[in-house]
Protein backbone atom coordinates (compact mmCIF):
# COMPACT_ATOMS: atom_id res chain seq x y z
CA UNK A 1 0.00 0.00 0.00
CA UNK A 2 1.91 3.06 -1.50
CA UNK A 3 1.33 6.14 0.60
CA UNK A 4 1.74 9.80 -0.88
CA UNK A 5 5.02 10.83 -0.50
CA UNK A 6 4.76 14.43 -0.30
CA UNK A 7 2.40 13.95 2.77
CA UNK A 8 4.97 11.74 4.40
CA UNK A 9 8.02 13.72 3.77
CA UNK A 10 5.22 17.11 5.04
CA UNK A 11 5.12 14.75 7.90
CA UNK A 12 8.79 14.38 8.35
CA UNK A 13 9.86 18.04 7.90
CA UNK A 14 7.37 18.97 10.63
CA UNK A 15 8.69 16.38 13.29
CA UNK A 16 12.29 17.20 12.68
CA UNK A 17 10.92 20.53 13.54
CA UNK A 18 9.92 19.16 16.69
CA UNK A 19 6.28 18.87 15.99
CA UNK A 20 4.92 15.71 17.81
CA UNK A 21 1.97 15.08 16.70
CA UNK A 22 3.80 14.92 13.28
CA UNK A 23 6.33 12.36 14.79
CA UNK A 24 2.66 10.78 16.56
CA UNK A 25 1.29 10.73 12.91
CA UNK A 26 4.47 8.68 11.62
CA UNK A 27 4.32 6.20 14.06
CA UNK A 28 0.60 5.79 13.15
CA UNK A 29 1.39 4.98 9.43
CA UNK A 30 4.41 3.05 10.14
CA UNK A 31 4.16 0.90 13.56
CA UNK A 32 1.63 -1.20 12.12
CA UNK A 33 3.53 -2.36 8.72
CA UNK A 34 7.00 -2.57 10.59
CA UNK A 35 5.45 -4.81 13.52
CA UNK A 36 3.76 -7.05 10.76
CA UNK A 37 7.34 -7.31 8.83
CA UNK A 38 9.00 -8.00 11.92
CA UNK A 39 6.75 -10.22 12.97
CA UNK A 40 6.88 -12.51 9.79
CA UNK A 41 10.49 -12.36 10.31
CA UNK A 42 10.89 -13.15 13.91
CA UNK A 43 8.76 -15.00 14.43
CA UNK A 44 7.37 -14.17 17.89
CA UNK A 45 5.54 -10.83 19.21
CA UNK A 46 8.09 -10.14 21.62
CA UNK A 47 10.31 -9.66 19.41
CA UNK A 48 8.82 -8.25 16.71
CA UNK A 49 7.58 -5.43 19.35
CA UNK A 50 10.88 -4.81 20.53
CA UNK A 51 11.93 -4.23 17.24
CA UNK A 52 9.49 -2.11 16.47
CA UNK A 53 10.02 0.29 19.34
CA UNK A 54 13.55 0.18 18.79
CA UNK A 55 13.43 1.09 15.29
CA UNK A 56 11.35 4.06 16.41
CA UNK A 57 13.80 5.35 18.70
CA UNK A 58 16.92 5.47 16.38
CA UNK A 59 14.75 7.00 13.81
CA UNK A 60 14.44 9.86 16.11
CA UNK A 61 17.86 9.89 17.00
CA UNK A 62 18.07 9.96 13.35
CA UNK A 63 15.95 12.07 12.13
CA UNK A 64 18.00 15.12 12.35
CA UNK A 65 20.88 13.82 10.01
CA UNK A 66 17.75 12.26 7.26
CA UNK A 67 18.39 13.64 3.85
CA UNK A 68 15.97 12.93 1.01
CA UNK A 69 18.56 12.54 -1.88
CA UNK A 70 15.97 10.30 -3.64
CA UNK A 71 15.37 8.09 -1.00
CA UNK A 72 11.58 7.92 0.24
CA UNK A 73 11.43 8.30 3.92
CA UNK A 74 9.89 4.72 3.98
CA UNK A 75 12.56 3.13 2.95
CA UNK A 76 15.10 5.11 4.99
CA UNK A 77 12.98 4.33 8.09
CA UNK A 78 12.64 0.72 6.61
CA UNK A 79 16.35 0.60 6.39
CA UNK A 80 17.02 1.35 9.86
CA UNK A 81 14.24 -2.04 11.06
CA UNK A 82 16.74 -3.97 8.92
CA UNK A 83 19.89 -3.59 10.01
CA UNK A 84 18.21 -4.11 14.01
CA UNK A 85 16.78 -7.08 11.95
CA UNK A 86 20.17 -8.55 11.11
CA UNK A 87 21.31 -8.15 14.47
CA UNK A 88 18.20 -10.08 15.87
CA UNK A 89 18.72 -12.53 13.22
CA UNK A 90 22.57 -13.31 13.99
CA UNK A 91 21.59 -13.53 17.57
CA UNK A 92 19.02 -16.50 16.88
CA UNK A 93 18.60 -18.53 13.64
CA UNK A 94 15.16 -20.19 14.30
CA UNK A 95 11.78 -18.56 14.18
CA UNK A 96 7.80 -19.31 13.49
CA UNK A 97 6.62 -16.53 10.97
CA UNK A 98 3.49 -18.29 11.33
CA UNK A 99 2.89 -18.44 14.84
CA UNK A 100 0.20 -14.88 14.77
CA UNK A 101 -2.05 -17.50 12.07
CA UNK A 102 -1.90 -20.38 15.13
CA UNK A 103 -2.70 -17.93 17.79
CA UNK A 104 -6.51 -17.26 16.45
CA UNK A 105 -9.05 -18.57 18.79
CA UNK A 106 -9.94 -22.29 17.18
CA UNK A 107 -12.65 -22.55 19.19
CA UNK A 108 -14.62 -20.03 16.96
CA UNK A 109 -14.31 -22.51 13.73
CA UNK A 110 -14.09 -25.75 15.48
CA UNK A 111 -12.50 -28.54 15.78
CA UNK A 112 -12.25 -30.33 12.26
CA UNK A 113 -11.76 -26.98 10.70
CA UNK A 114 -9.18 -26.45 13.07
CA UNK A 115 -7.24 -29.55 12.25
CA UNK A 116 -7.52 -28.49 8.67
CA UNK A 117 -6.47 -25.09 9.64
CA UNK A 118 -3.43 -26.29 11.31
CA UNK A 119 -2.16 -28.64 8.42
CA UNK A 120 -2.55 -25.93 6.15
CA UNK A 121 -0.26 -23.98 8.21
CA UNK A 122 2.50 -26.74 8.40
CA UNK A 123 2.23 -26.80 4.33
CA UNK A 124 2.96 -22.83 4.19
CA UNK A 125 5.45 -23.22 7.20
CA UNK A 126 7.37 -25.25 5.12
CA UNK A 127 6.74 -23.87 2.00
CA UNK A 128 8.68 -20.46 3.51
CA UNK A 129 11.30 -22.44 4.57
CA UNK A 130 12.02 -23.40 1.05
CA UNK A 131 12.54 -19.99 0.25
CA UNK A 132 16.24 -18.36 0.21
CA UNK A 133 16.58 -15.78 3.41
CA UNK A 134 16.88 -12.77 0.05
CA UNK A 135 13.00 -14.16 -0.91
CA UNK A 136 11.70 -14.38 2.47
CA UNK A 137 13.14 -10.77 3.00
CA UNK A 138 11.79 -9.75 -0.16
CA UNK A 139 8.21 -11.18 0.75
CA UNK A 140 8.29 -9.51 3.67
CA UNK A 141 8.78 -6.10 2.85
CA UNK A 142 6.33 -6.29 -0.05
CA UNK A 143 3.27 -8.13 1.56
CA UNK A 144 3.49 -7.59 5.45
CA UNK A 145 4.92 -4.14 5.22
CA UNK A 146 3.27 -2.68 2.16
CA UNK A 147 6.86 -1.38 0.38
CA UNK A 148 6.93 -0.66 -3.08
CA UNK A 149 9.61 -2.58 -5.67
CA UNK A 150 11.42 -0.04 -5.41
CA UNK A 151 11.73 1.02 -1.98
CA UNK A 152 12.16 -2.52 -1.26
CA UNK A 153 15.57 -2.63 -3.42
CA UNK A 154 16.42 0.87 -1.59
CA UNK A 155 16.30 -0.89 1.51
CA UNK A 156 18.01 -4.15 0.64
CA UNK A 157 20.54 -2.13 -1.56
CA UNK A 158 19.54 -4.06 -5.12
CA UNK A 159 17.81 -3.15 -7.88
CA UNK A 160 14.24 -2.60 -8.74
CA UNK A 161 14.32 -4.83 -11.23
CA UNK A 162 16.54 -7.60 -9.00
CA UNK A 163 13.47 -7.13 -6.32
CA UNK A 164 11.04 -8.01 -8.79
CA UNK A 165 13.08 -11.26 -9.88
CA UNK A 166 13.22 -12.48 -6.48
CA UNK A 167 9.50 -11.50 -5.85
CA UNK A 168 8.72 -13.78 -8.63
CA UNK A 169 10.71 -16.37 -7.69
CA UNK A 170 9.43 -16.72 -4.35
CA UNK A 171 5.59 -16.77 -5.74
CA UNK A 172 6.51 -19.38 -7.70
CA UNK A 173 8.69 -21.82 -5.39
CA UNK A 174 5.95 -21.30 -2.77
CA UNK A 175 3.14 -22.05 -5.69
CA UNK A 176 5.24 -25.44 -6.16
CA UNK A 177 5.69 -25.99 -2.98
CA UNK A 178 2.28 -25.81 -1.75
CA UNK A 179 1.11 -27.70 -5.19
CA UNK A 180 -0.94 -24.69 -6.93
CA UNK A 181 -2.06 -26.74 -10.13
CA UNK A 182 -4.09 -23.90 -11.59
CA UNK A 183 -1.56 -23.21 -14.00
CA UNK A 184 -1.53 -26.78 -15.12
CA UNK A 185 -5.13 -27.23 -14.93
CA UNK A 186 -5.79 -24.27 -17.10
CA UNK A 187 -3.55 -25.86 -19.78
CA UNK A 188 -5.31 -29.52 -18.88
CA UNK A 189 -8.57 -27.75 -19.45
CA UNK A 190 -7.78 -26.01 -22.76
CA UNK A 191 -6.40 -29.02 -24.29
CA UNK A 192 -9.34 -31.13 -23.39
CA UNK A 193 -11.77 -29.95 -26.35
CA UNK A 194 -9.09 -30.28 -28.96
CA UNK A 195 -8.26 -33.81 -27.77
CA UNK A 196 -12.25 -34.99 -27.77
CA UNK A 197 -12.39 -33.64 -31.32
CA UNK A 198 -10.02 -35.67 -32.58
CA UNK A 199 -11.35 -38.87 -34.75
Amino acid sequence: MPNDEGEIDDLVDRARAGDQAALGALYDRLAARLYRFAFFRLGNRADAEDLTQRTFLKMIEALPRYQRRGIPFEAWFFRIARNGLVDVLRARRSHDPLEALRAAPSAEIGPEAAAELASEFAAVEAALSQLTEEQQTVIGYRFMAGLTPREVGIVMGKREGTVRGLQFRAIAALRRALGDDSVSESRAARKRPAEENRP
